[in-house]
């Protein structure tokens, strides 16, 4: 929380990181936000207290939220990985091309399609009667595993749910692989060494933090159903929902000069305005 409320605050105030992809990243941070305060609180209630009881409600509203953040990253870092692609193969054009009208566009279109898709997923998972166990067995309410504990048969709903982690998975990250393929033979043209280790180095970042995410959400939702159960589903909910949102500022910061200034700067006016006041 600390870390990417600290890239959320420089992001959107210090100007030296006015460019898109700065833009894009503090956005990213904000979502992962919402993915850390809309699991871990609850998981932590419960690992204290021995009353392991969510309301249908909660668990409802919680599934919606991770649903419509989950879609919404998923197409943020595709606009990413193309902000990545215009500022290395097309350097010339990058102002016009991902203006701030662009990028407030691209931004909000994560936004809706993460609130759309998040009211057809959750639909589709609480649509039938549940009479059964009540059990979840994980630390927040997943969609495969709840709709397991329907009356009806699941699979219609399994199976709406599997063409839409096809088309919110594999789409954007059909968009990942074309730009970081151009990105690729772009860097391979360049006769300087030293300015391909620093285009390396840019998009090394981004290519972690999709691998930690894309992985482990399609594990979760575009896996056959016999393959899901409580120690196979445990991991991957807990790396895309917490552990990737922790490691995102700190892949991105370490790696980054301007970002690691940023926050020197950052920390260092906030030290300052306290000495003051004393």
């Amino acid at each position: 929380m600390a870390m990417n409320g600290l890239i959320i605050f420089i992001t959107w105030t210090d100007p030296r990181l006015s460019s898109p992809m700065y833009f894009f990243l503090g956005h990213l941070s904000f979502l992962d936000v919402c993915f850390i305060t809309t699991t871990i609180p609850q998981m932590l209630v419960h690992l204290i207290v021995k009353n392991h009881i969510v309301s249908f409600v909660s668990c409802m509203t919680q599934m919606y939220l991770v649903f419509c953040v989950g879609v919404a990253e998923c197409i943020l870092l595709a606009f990413m990985a193309y902000d990545r692609y215009v500022a290395i193969c097309h350097p010339l054009t990058y102002a016009q091309v991902m203006s701030r009208q662009v990028c407030v566009r691209l931004v909000s279109t994560a936004w809706f399609f993460g609130l759309i898709n998040g009211i057809l997923l959750d639909y589709m998972t609480f649509r039938g009667p549940f009479c059964r166990d009540n059990h979840v067995e994980n630390f927040f309410c997943e969609a495969p595993i709840v709709i397991a504990l329907s009356c009806g048969d699941p699979q219609f709903s399994l199976r709406v749910i599997f063409a839409d982690a096809i088309v919110v998975l594999l789409s954007p990250m059909a968009l990942i692989v074309i730009s970081y393929a151009r990105i690729l033979a772009s860097i391979l043209g360049k006769a300087f060494s030293s300015s391909r280790g620093k285009t390396f180095s840019t998009c090394a970042s981004h290519l972690t933090v999709v691998i930690f995410f894309y992985t482990s959400a399609m594990f979760s939702y575009m896996n056959p159903r016999s393959t899901h159960g409580p120690d196979k589903d445990k991991p991957f909910s807990l790396l895309y929902t917490i552990i990737t949102p922790m490691c995102n500022p700190i892949i991105y910061s370490f790696r980054n000069k301007e970002m690691k200034g940023a926050m020197v700067r950052a920390l260092g006016r906030s030290s300052l305005s306290r000495a003051e006041s004393v």
